[in-house]
């Protein structure tokens, strides 16, 4: 029962942050540039909608971790590759939403400041929008890696009872 409950939380995790990926890169971000009124507003809903999507990976991640380590240790060993295959690509994306969180996000909302409030409307000689444009370049790179990191994880999921000895648990 344990195990099913480990497993039914990774795959809830996984998903919802995978998921919330997708549906923020193809339909949040494009609908908001084309129907707000402006770039500014589009920016700030856009901006606020990724600050909640790295919390629930932050989270989401977190726990997938935790509830993988458990199968981990219960696991036979021909099993714990996969499952530390999926850990580590999970740490990556933490690693990579916490950075986008608390370093390039912030550092961005300093440099809109800077600029006037709507980089839009700065020069692209100020420096404040330079570097703004840089770290937005940066930060849908790295929201890409992380969602082919996840969808790599999300494969994984798929092909986990086809391992061989994932059925058999160790009573520890």
């Amino acid at each position: 029962m344990m195990e099913k409950i480990l497993r039914a939380l990774r795959l809830l995790a996984m998903v919802a942050w995978v998921g919330g990926l997708a549906f923020f890169a193809f339909v949040v971000a494009p609908v908001a540039f084309q129907r707000l009124a402006s770039p500014h507003e589009a920016g700030l809903v856009v901006g606020g909608t990724l600050r909640i999507l790295h919390w629930i990976g932050l989270i989401g991640g977190s726990v997938f971790c935790v509830a993988t380590a458990i199968l981990w240790l219960r696991a036979e060993v021909p099993a714990r590759a996969g499952f530390a295959a999926e850990t580590a690509l999970t740490l990556v994306m933490l690693a990579i939403t916490a950075y986008s969180q608390f370093s390039i996000l912030p550092t961005m909302e300093q440099d809109r400041a800077l600029a006037g409030g709507e980089i839009e409307t700065a020069a692209m000689t100020n420096p404040a929008r330079q570097d703004f444009e840089r770290l937005h370049t940066l930060s849908e790179r790295l929201e890409g890696l992380v969602f082919f990191c996840g969808l790599g994880v999300v494969l994984f999921l798929a092909r986990e009872s086809q391992w061989p000895e994932t059925g058999k648990i160790k009573l520890i």
